[in-house]
């Protein structure tokens, strides 16, 4: 057996075992893809990121579920640039570039006056799809009715690197009786059975945020749900611009919270910002480690 040290990280918090937890592997290069994959399933998080070397930016970062690789993932990101920055990896570099399944991104570090570390990602350019499936089996399949869901909005396919379902729902009371049944969603999603669900409201817990989420994976994945959500708040972000609040200038400055249902509260930070033919999307967040541990897998 082979032992591989996981460095746990909880994205969008501060506070250890809240936000979303990802495993941090810092020996990437010396891991076979199936090794990676048996890692992933090992730690048993939504996510485990790999830093590994490469030949088109300053890093590259490989995201793996218990199930599968995934494009990009934006809480694993902020951990594990969190971890590298933290442990001295990264040197004096503030901004740089990450590749990525789902392209090349810029980075980048901020340091406030306390020693808080925020980071920025700038994600892929939003895409949407329409839903054509049922609503019905759609709500049933979270645990909610038809009646929940938001009669006057969209419910569309995003993403900006990682493909998910955008559900507005009328109230946050909805949030609370959510169960979902993952196995149906390939079912229900005809246009897209990998896809994961978000469910979004805009009445929030906290009066200082502008949306609250819940997020459902992929039966895919080998996971029901993730905590705090990156990419699904970036792709959140594009459609509150497109079709929420239409008549913003520049740009637009959100905050997401998530996590509240499963204990896991957290915040993520998202800028939309208006270019000529499409947005620029980009996620800001901070992270906290947690604890190490060792993981064994086949040699």
């Amino acid at each position: 057996m082979k032992s591989i040290k996981v460095y746990h990280y909880d994205a969008f918090s501060i506070e250890p075992n809240k936000g979303n937890p990802a495993g941090v592997i810092l020996n990437g290069d010396d891991l076979t893809d199936e090794e990676m994959q048996e890692v992933a399933l090992k730690v048993e998080f939504n996510e485990t990121a790999f830093p590994v070397k490469s030949n088109i930016a300053d890093l590259r970062i490989r995201y793996f579920t218990p199930g599968h690789e995934m494009n990009l993932c934006g809480h694993a990101t902020i951990a594990t640039v969190y971890a590298l920055k933290t442990r001295g990896l990264l040197g004096d570099k503030t901004n740089f570039t990450i590749e990525t399944k789902a392209g090349v991104l810029p980075i980048k570090i901020d340091s406030t006056t306390d020693n808080d570390t925020y980071i920025t990602m700038k994600q892929a350019s939003p895409q949407f799809i329409d839903f054509k499936g049922s609503k019905e089996d759609l709500a049933n399949s979270i645990g909610v009715n038809k009646e929940d869901i938001e009669d006057e909005l969209p419910i569309l396919y995003g993403s900006t690197g990682t493909w998910t379902l955008l559900i507005p729902i009328k109230t946050l009371d909805a949030f609370k009786k959510m169960k979902p049944n993952n196995k149906l969603f390939p079912s229900i999603l005809k246009e897209m059975p990998k896809a994961s669900i978000h469910p979004f409201c805009l009445e929030t817990y906290d009066s200082d945020a502008d949306m609250h989420a819940r997020h459902f994976s992929s039966p895919f994945s080998g996971t029901i749900e993730d905590a705090v959500t990156g990419t699904a708040s970036g792709v959140m972000g594009a459609y509150f611009a497109k079709y929420i609040k239409r008549d913003f200038e520049e740009s637009l400055n959100l905050v997401v919270e998530q996590g509240q249902e499963i204990g896991k509260n957290g915040r993520v930070m998202v800028r939309v910002s208006n270019n000529e033919d499409n947005y620029v999307i980009e996620i800001t967040g901070n992270a906290v480690f947690v604890k190490e541990f060792d993981v064994l897998i086949e040699k």
